[in-house]
Order: structure tokens, then sequence, then C-alpha cells
């Protein structure tokens, strides 16, 4: 109480005081701090700690500047969606009996993908596949050869390719023919598509990379942009009148110059926007020695930063348009053959982290290219593909490095970016999703080399106090290294978050974290919080 006021009270009380006058001048009273009193933490449980592979004995053990992250509350407007890892498959693999849900290991390799988008397109769609709902005859004008056989896909193949996407709570992007011109067969099919899959079919594309048709044979050299653009509205007109809700996703080229017109054009239908982009793809390095495909290429920071950068301007003209985004075609590299970086270790670090950072610039579907042909023989780069002899597929379904690296980021739950700060690392990339329960995943894609590079240090900062701290992990021996990629020590998908083991030295309840992360791994922590 003020000093004058109290005079004034003692004085009507009949006591006599000198009456005290406040000193304006005279610095205000100081208040008590308020001091903040933390909720406090329920008890510590006992952790069971997660066991980390150290790097290989004897190796010269570089040493790699400490990564300093800091993880902050604020969103960056990007979500993890669920569904966000896909394959991209040819359109006569929809013939193929494999394509089933009663078969098991299509099954759990898909379901091992999260909920994926199966997209069905490739170079075969303007050559050697053929939609048919009334029994023709396949043309004879398409050609094929052994490995690449000419294939008929009727409604029957479609029923049995929805089984498969029920079993595995998958959905399915079509491709139809526009090499020949036929906007009513292409129609035919949406129809059928649109009857059998229902909510499964995310939508149709018409044509396979058109802006390449002029240079391989598919038209004339004198097709153009906006020929394809005429044509691409009588597809959508006649897709339409028979399937009015199902999107159309395109134009699924390689060509920047095609991405604008695509976005702006006006189609009956809503559209999806849609591109091609494989990072390594100069084949002989002499047009751009950085995109050749070779693993001092694929292990650089070039690669990553070109990748953001190339994505990033394809999402300027869908984001204009109001269109959502997916990269219908991708994988390392568009050359064909084996290169240094097939099959390898190195194409897994590189897949998950081309996946998480692609949705968090904003893409919300990546299809990377596989084929069901035998992995003897077969496309080098494909992440999944059939067991047996050459051509003689035995049932099995294997998968690749890059699978692994791909199922470590389809497995997390959906959510949404969180702005972080990150200094050192070496060669490392850090993310943060929040989820829909409250807790935090951060995902470190510590790319440093396996043989040489000594363990990362990290310092990890969140915004609030953990109570939990769940860790999954994928390794491998060396870059080069095949068929020996793991999750958490086991060539299968991530378990459930529910039975992961503890980061070890997780300190509970601090809101700083210190641990040490061995190089060529990609890890994913999964923090919970007290409410």
């Amino acid at each position: 109480m003020a000093a004058g006021t109290a005079a004034l009270l003692l004085a009507a009380a009949g006591i006599s005081v000198p009456l005290l006058l406040e000193d304006p001048a005279a610095p205000a009273p100081v208040q008590p701090e308020t001091i903040a009193v933390e909720t406090p933490l329920p008890p510590e449980p006992v952790f069971s700690y997660y066991t980390q592979i150290g790097p290989p004995e004897g190796s010269p053990l570089t040493s790699v500047e400490p990564l300093a992250l800091t993880v902050g509350a604020a969103k960056t407007g990007t979500s993890l969606p669920a569904g966000l890892v896909g394959l991209s498959l040819e359109a006569t693999d929809l013939a193929d009996p494999a394509m089933s849900g009663d078969n098991p290991e299509m099954v759990q390799s898909l379901t091992g993908l999260g909920k994926p988008l199966l997209r069905f397109g490739g170079n075969a769609v303007d050559r050697r596949f053929f939609w048919t709902s009334a029994g023709e005859p396949v043309p004879s004008n398409l050609k094929g050869d052994k490995a690449h056989p000419v294939r008929a896909v009727a409604p029957a193949d479609l029923e049995r390719v929805n089984t498969l996407l029920e079993a595995t709570d998958a959905a399915i992007n079509l491709t139809v023919d526009l090499g020949h011109y036929d906007p009513a067969r292409a129609a035919d099919m949406a129809a059928h598509a649109s009857r059998i899959f229902g909510d499964r079919l995310a939508g149709i594309t018409v044509g396979n990379e058109p802006n390449g048709y002029p240079s391989n044979g598919l038209r004339d050299s004198g097709w153009t942009m906006e020929d394809y653009l005429t044509e691409l509205k009588a597809y959508a007109q006649a897709i339409y009148e028979v399937a009015p809700d199902v999107k159309i996703v395109g134009p699924g080229v390689y060509s920047e110059a095609w991405w604008e017109p695509f976005a702006k054009v006006d189609l009956p239908q809503q559209k999806v926007f849609s591109f091609h982009h494989y990072p390594l793809s100069s084949c002989d390095g002499k047009s751009d020695a950085n995109g050749e495909p070779i693993l001092a290429n694929l292990m650089s920071q070039n690669v990553h930063d070109h990748a953001d950068y190339y994505r990033g301007e394809a999402l300027k003209p869908a984001s204009a348009a109001g269109l959502e985004t997916w990269i219908t075609e991708t994988g390392v590299s568009a050359c064909p053959g084996s290169n240094e970086t097939t099959k390898t270790h190195a194409s897994a670090l590189w897949a998950a982290d081309y996946a998480i950072s692609g949705a968090q610039l904003g893409v919300s579907r990546l299809s990377f290219h596989s084929s069901l042909i035998t992995c003897r023989g077969g496309p080098p780069m494909s992440a999944i593909c059939s067991g047996g002899e050459y051509l003689q597929p035995n049932g099995a379904v294997e998968e690749r490095a890059n699978y692994f690296g791909l199922s470590m980021i389809a497995e997390m739950q959906p959510g949404e970016f969180l702005a972080a700060e990150e200094t050192g690392g070496g060669l490392s990339h850090s993310y943060a999703v929040r989820h829909a329960d409250g807790s935090i995943s951060v995902v470190l894609v510590n790319a440093n080399n396996p043989e040489t590079d000594a363990q990362m240090n990290v310092s990890l900062v969140l915004p609030g106090r953990p109570l939990t701290a769940a860790m999954s992990q994928l390794t491998g021996s060396s870059y080069t290294s095949e068929d020996s990629t793991m999750i958490d020590g086991q060539l299968t998908e991530a378990v459930p978050v529910s039975e992961r083991l503890t980061l070890p030295g997780f300190a509970y309840g601090s809101a700083t974290q210190e641990f040490v992360l061995t190089a060529g791994t990609v890890t994913v922590l999964n923090f919970t919080f007290q409410d």
C-alpha cells in the first residue's frame, strides 16, 4: 500500500499522523518476480536402449563436424502426407498375375511402403500396351521384345489389381495411350477403372512424357506442345463424359517448358500437376559432369541442393494454379543399364533424403520407377524386382537397397513440418515433423562415409520436454555395398513406433539431447511430450 494512502486512512480513524506525500521522482516499487513453475514430470520409466552399429574396425575415422540442430515450434507450411512414397511401373505390368492381393510377397513389399500410390505408365504405355474391353486382337503395329512384350489389358486385369490395392490400402494412377491417338479407347478404360477402383483411382495421365514424342517417333518432328494441349483436351473431355470425378494428372514430362502451359490449360475436370525427375541423367558426363551417375555425384551436397532447386521451380506454376504436385516417375538416373550408383547402400541414403525433402518442399506423391522383371538381368535401379532366373520369375518379390530407404520415410505417420536450424554435420540433412498426437519425429540422414568417417556428435534442442525417444535406423557397411542395407539390423521394413527401442543416452525430460550417430545411416527419432 502506498504511504500517502496509509496516512489518509489513519487520519480518518482519528489518529494524528504527519501527512506523507509520494515523491513523483521516486522509483516505482519493485514487484515480486513471477517464476514459471514447470509441471512435474511423471516418474522416469525403465527404458530399453537401442544398440547402434558402430564404425567398421580399423577405419581411418575421419572426424565429422558436430551437428547442432534446433527444432522450433513454428510450422513451415508444408506437410508429410499419408501415401507420400509409391512405385511407378510399366502399364503392361497391369497384366502381370503377380499384381494380386493373393500374392503375399507383393502384399508384404507394398505394405512396407505405407499406403503407396501405384502409378502404371512408363515407356510401355505408348508402345507395347493395348487396352480392350471387347477382346479385340492386339494391333500389329505395337512392337515389343522378349524382355518387354506387348500386352493387352482388360477389365479383368483391373479387377485383379484392385484386390492388391485393397490388401495394401493403396491407390492407383493409370496412364492411357496417347502415342496412338484414340480418346474413345482411353475413355473406355477410364470408365471401367472408375467403376472398379472407385476412390482408389487417384487420377489418369494422358501419355507418358509427351514432350519426347517428336524425337522418339511417336509423332513427327513438327508436333508441338500446342498440339499436345489440343489432344489432351480431347482426351480429357472424353474421359469427363464417362468418369467426371476422375482427375487428370499431367503433363508427366521432363521438360520445364511444358509445366506452366499444363497448369493453366482449361479442362472440365480437376487436375493434378506432375513431372518426372532423374537427377543424375548425364549418362556420359560430357554434357554435365555433375549429373553423371557416379557415386561421387550421388554422395554430394550438390545433388541434394540441385534436386531441391529443380523441384522448387516445378512447384511454382503448380502453386500459382492451386494444384497438388506429384513426381510420378523418379529415381537416381534415367540412364540405361547399371552404373556405380545402382543397387547400392548409397542409393538408399539418397532415396530416403529425396523422399522426405520432397515432402518438405510441398510434393505430395513420389513414385519411384521400378519393374517386375527378374532381379537377375532386370533393371538395376528398380526398388523391387522378381526372384528367379532371367525372365523366369519364381513368385518371390525382392527388395533392393533403395526400397529400404523409401520404407524408412513411408513408415512415418503424417504430420506438419517444423522449422529447424542446423549447423555442422558434414554431409547430413535433418527434418522435423509434428504429428496429430503431439509427438515429433526427427529424421537425420547422416550421409557421411560409413567406411571412413567417425560417428557424428549431435546436439538436438526440442520445443518441449520429451518423455520418450523411440529410435529406428537404416544402416549399411559402405556406400557401394549391395544387398546389405538393413533397418534395425534386419532386411525388413521398420517396426511401428510403439515397438521401437529408446535412443541411447536419452535425457528424460530434457529439451536438449546429446547423442552420436554412425555415418551412412538414416535415423528416425520419435519424441513424445507431456501434455
